[in-house]
């Protein structure tokens, strides 16, 4: 397997899904008004995706703070008729700097398959903003020991072969923990991290290898510090628990 060098620098992704009125603007202000106030610079780059009502205003409360705003879907196309669909580069404009797409919600929601995400994935990099690609495994493919290989497989088809370590992290997010309160154990977010550093090092050489790889699935306070410690893991893609200051400045703080 792989080996790792120096860590690339983690990630702390919020993901609001489909929460947050103009009220929850307290929320995110809070985390960034902590964030400024540390007597040293966060260890980690910090992400907030509201839903797309939001984007522009938190961009612009948030601007010049340590709080960087992205949305949580796009579609694959500049512009055109696609009532009631965002291009990338409509949520640029409107103030995001990363774009999550392929979540476990959109895949099993809107059934999107690999191929789209891997389209979706493709307009965010047209647009020159941060791709964050979702990988992971429900309850029953886990049940019956595919964990690695669904995971390399949406690995292989979603990722673009544009991608590089500066405009692409990768979240694998078991299905079957997210909201659920379940976690996977150490040793299994482990070894699917390490399953995943190793494609990418096998298909983008050192870029593979600088990737950030992000653990989402239940991730809060109380076990953030155990978890953002696992090999090749870099950070995290946060649900519920990124909805509340308090909670989400706590799993910031596994980096110090």
């Amino acid at each position: 397997m792989a080996g790792e060098k120096a860590r690339p620098r983690p990630l702390v992704a919020g993901n609001w899904k489909m929460n947050g009125l103009r009220s929850a603007l307290a929320e995110a202000k809070a985390v960034a008004d902590a964030l400024a106030a540390r007597s040293a610079p966060c260890p980690a780059d910090v992400l907030i995706c509201p839903p797309a009502t939001l984007v522009m205003v938190m961009s612009e409360i948030l601007k010049g703070t340590p709080v960087a705003i992205g949305a949580q879907d796009c579609h694959t196309e500049v512009s055109g008729a696609h009532t009631g669909d965002l291009s990338a580069e409509i949520l640029v404009d409107a103030g995001a700097t990363a774009i999550i797409v392929g979540h476990s919600e959109r895949r099993a929601d809107h059934d999107e398959t690999d191929n789209y995400v891997h389209a979706k994935q493709r307009a965010v990099l047209r647009s020159g903003c941060l791709s964050i690609v979702c990988i992971g495994e429900t309850a029953g493919q886990r049940r019956a020991g595919q964990t690695l290989d669904v995971v390399v497989r949406q690995l292989e088809r979603s990722l673009d072969e544009g991608s590089t370590s500066f405009n692409t992290v990768i979240a694998y997010e078991p299905v079957w923990a997210i909201g659920t309160g379940l976690t996977p154990t150490v040793e299994d977010v482990a070894e699917v991290h390490a399953a995943i550093r190793d494609r990418l090092t096998s298909r983008f050489g050192d870029e593979g290898l600088a990737m950030r790889i992000l653990y989402g699935g239940s991730v809060k306070p109380q076990n953030a510090r155990e978890l953002m410690h696992v090999p090749n893991v870099d950070g995290a893609l946060v649900g519920g628990a990124s909805l509340k200051a308090a909670d989400f400045l706590g799993i910031i703080a596994a980096y110090g």
